[in-house]
């Protein structure tokens, strides 16, 4: 019996300690079929979106899964370290003096795993003596790890979301492409400031990448304000790109192009990462009488557009690229995509206070909270 217990608290110790280099250490998506960190948010995250759907405020539905990334992640930690201790625990029951029950090793293992050492209780022979001096060992490893692992997490998070606010005044809280056309015209003074806006998105998309794939758990910590997120931000830097390529005229194709691609490959490889298979979107974000109304608006605002069959069709097809991948990653994540030109237009969040009732700072400014072109 202390045998079979050494063997199955030894599986137990291997197959948590390469789910934690896995998770924690490997910069590269594991394609392995049986994972247990995948089932555990895959099985966890259903749970938790089901029982935030009982809540009818959005915002305190919004607030409910928010808290489901950082809890998710100190849970993980948590269920790694008792497996960790139970496995050793077997371990140490198959070495123990006979009369030492399995609730006496395992407590033997929790004070050397932390490191606490009370000596009450103590290992007898040199095999156990040695087993806790590697069970020692190993738990002062995965402390270190889970501890550095935190502020590298949230330094990809800032970084994520550093953009995600300069999206704001720029294309609106939703984000919107159009909106963002308005504010930054792609010829004349604006066009500049969109091209290097473009390509500070493409880096920006290449960063989300690479941080969601070695941090996937990344994809559910959600913004500050419920109108953005980083889906609804690559959605718009898609959908820019998109408009630039096919009916608006201006700026430089080929940044839009470079620009284009890997956002695009982002909402691909992500969705790969959560193996959410694409699917069509419940509703079109950007109808043909909605283009046109954006294309007479554009027109009016003095940029050169093209409203022909030819470039609706290549608008088609690009949309067609990732509408799908982005509706996958949207259902998913329980995200709202907004529109490429939304109807309702909100103040950005810029414009707005807790103290707006009181005093509008817009006021002191002399801006017009309704007026959507500030200087």
């Amino acid at each position: 019996m202390q045998t079979v217990a050494a063997i199955l608290g030894l599986a137990l110790i291997l197959f948590i300690l390469l789910e934690v280099f896995e998770a924690l250490v490997l910069p590269r998506r594991v394609l392995r079929p049986f994972r247990f960190t995948r089932l555990y948010y895959l099985s966890t995250w259903r749970v938790w979106a089901s029982a935030g759907q009982l809540f009818r405020n959005s915002h305190s539905r919004q607030t409910f899964l928010s808290m489901f990334g950082p809890l998710s992640l100190v849970i993980l930690f948590a269920i790694w370290a008792a497996a960790l201790i139970v496995g050793f625990g077997f371990v140490h029951y198959g070495f123990a003096p006979h009369g030492g029950t399995v609730a006496d090793a395992i407590y033997l293992s929790g004070t050397t795993f932390s490191t606490l050492g009370y000596g009450d209780l103590t290992p007898a022979t040199s095999a156990a003596r040695a087993l806790s001096v590697v069970e020692a060992a190993t738990g002062f490893g995965f402390f270190a790890v889970v501890i550095a692992y935190l502020p590298v997490l949230y330094q990809a998070f800032g970084r994520r979301e550093a953009f995600i606010a300069l999206l704001d005044a720029r294309a609106g809280s939703p984000p919107a492409a159009g909106r963002m056309f308005l504010r930054i015209p792609p010829t004349g003074d604006g066009g500049p400031s969109l091209m290097s806006f473009l390509t500070e998105a493409e880096r920006w998309a290449a960063e989300l990448l690479e941080g969601h794939l070695s941090f996937p758990v990344l994809g559910q910590y959600r913004s500050q304000h419920d109108n953005q997120s980083w889906l609804a931000a690559l959605a718009c830097t898609l959908d820019a790109t998109a408009l630039l390529l096919t009916v608006v005229d201006g700026g430089n194709r080929t940044q839009a192009r470079l620009t284009f691609a890997m956002a695009r490959h982002a909402v691909v490889d992500l969705g790969l990462v959560i193996r959410k298979q694409p699917k069509a979107p419940i509703e079109d974000r950007l109808p043909p009488a909605r283009l046109t109304e954006l294309l007479t608006a554009l027109r009016a605002a003095g940029v050169s557009v093209r409203d022909d069959d030819e470039a609706r069709a290549k608008l088609a097809d690009l949309r067609g690229l990732y509408e799908p991948f982005v509706a996958g990653l949207a259902s998913y994540y329980r995200l709202t995509v907004p529109e490429v030109w939304p109807i309702n237009e909100g103040p950005d969040n810029w414009r707005t206070s807790a103290w707006v009732r009181r005093a509008d700072p817009l006021n002191s400014l002399g801006v017009d909270p309704k007026d959507d072109h500030f200087s």
